[in-house]
């Protein structure tokens, strides 16, 4: 092959793959939600056919599955677009010059902002939790 195609493949690939990956996703959530309703709708049938007590849906039918962000979820992919950023930035100084390596700010500034949402969620977590964990069980003088 021409290493110009290759070239020209490269980013249609790149493209094609990144938006396969959420469309995957979707595909297999949906499936997996599809075989949790199916299942509780047998279990509702078994129970009319045999006279007995129609067993209630559980909440999670009613509600979207919430994900729990933990306060520290933040801090690895900030960590890592700021030295991605930071890395690029002295690769690109060294070989295309500074106009170049300009872009290179991109990925750091996100990672700047995942790191400092990271240390003010942080911090609202920790006060948020400091007076219920005030006199617990962990608090005692080492007993």
């Amino acid at each position: 092959m021409d290493s110009d195609i290759v070239a020209l493949f490269i980013p249609i690939v790149a493209i094609v793959m990144s938006l396969m990956i959420p469309i995957v996703y979707t595909i297999v959530d949906y499936r997996r939600r599809r075989d949790i309703v199916e299942a509780n709708h047998r279990e509702r049938l078994a129970a009319i056919e045999r006279g007995m007590e129609i067993p209630p849906l559980p909440e999670s039918f009613y509600q979207p599955i919430e994900r729990k962000r933990r306060p520290g979820s933040a801090l690895l992919p900030g960590l890592i677009w700021l030295f991605i950023g930071i890395g690029l930035y002295m690769g690109l100084a060294a070989v295309a010059g500074r106009d170049v390596a300009n872009f290179a700010l991109i990925p750091a500034g996100v990672g700047a902002a995942f790191l400092i949402y990271y240390f003010v969620e942080g911090r609202k977590a920790a006060a948020a939790e400091a007076p219920a964990g005030a006199g617990g069980p962990d608090s005692g003088s080492g007993a």
